[in-house]
């Protein structure tokens, strides 16, 4: 961060994590886009931010899934160079297996929690790179890395978030442009009641309040931690995890089916 962070692009900034960004960024001297459906609630939310963190907040209230919205917001983020923080975090929950699930509704989750998160980054790194400088958060979930313990579209489009995210840091290594991935757990917002469950049901100790994980989220990113999970005590379980996926590396692709297999020609 500089002396003039710039503005921040928040999407999803409606309530629960994306309006709590929203806050703490203001606090940090950020500037603000705010991007969600509810016109009416980000212009109380911007209301309030104004007055509180004396900083210039726009409402551009849009539906991520409606073509021509994102297609809006893009533009935003390619064109306006007062632009230098995306977080990335508009999103849905669809419950339940995929036998008998409403496939429409499945893709609609696809298409906001998959693509318009991937054209949005897209159009951001179009934007930040030229400058030399930028930053760029997905909010995916600890599901990316339990995919077992929710349902299968949802969990798999947090894992591309998390892999897309960990690809970025590569490509856009030395240009100035920084990416990170939080993986929350359970955390206390309306995300719960809008996809059918009742947050009274889960286990408390399991459940986290909004404030604290935004919080450890944007110290992660002050820390430069490209993954960053608030709940995980001990990071060297996360960098034992990284450890074992890359010792496996040289293994994944060979010229011959492994022994185990019994096929003619293994090695």
């Amino acid at each position: 961060m500089t002396d003039k962070p710039g503005t921040a692009l928040v999407t999803g900034a409606s309530s629960g994590i994306g309006a709590t960004y929203a806050d703490r960024l203001a606090r940090r001297g950020h500037d603000l886009i705010l991007v969600a459906r509810d016109k009416t609630r980000l212009e109380t939310l911007a209301e309030r931010l104004r007055a509180e963190a004396g900083v210039t907040v726009e409402v551009l209230d849009a539906d991520l899934t409606a073509p021509a919205d994102l297609r809006r917001v893009e533009r935003r983020l390619r064109d306006d160079a007062a632009i230098t923080l995306l977080v990335n975090n508009a999103g849905m929950a669809v419950t339940g297996p995929l036998a008998g699930a409403d496939m429409d509704g499945l893709e609609t989750m696809i298409q906001l929690n998959l693509v318009a998160a991937t054209r949005l980054a897209g159009a951001a790194v179009d934007g930040f790179l030229p400058r030399g400088r930028g930053v760029i958060v997905n909010i995916a979930s600890v599901l990316a890395l339990a995919p077992e313990m929710f349902n299968a579209v949802y969990s798999a489009t947090k894992a591309y978030l998390l892999s897309f995210t960990q690809t970025l840091d590569t490509e856009l290594r030395d240009s100035g442009v920084r990416v990170q991935a939080v993986l929350p757990g359970m955390t206390r917002t309306e995300i719960w009641e809008r996809s059918g469950i009742d947050a009274a049901t889960l286990p408390p100790e399991m459940i986290m309040g909004v404030d604290d994980m935004v919080d450890a989220a944007l110290k992660g990113l002050d820390m430069g931690e490209v993954v960053t999970i608030p709940a995980l005590p001990d990071i060297a379980d996360w960098e034992a995890f990284v450890t074992a996926r890359r010792k496996m590396g040289p293994n994944l692709s060979r010229s011959h089916p492994a022994a185990r297999y019994g096929i003619g020609g293994a090695g």
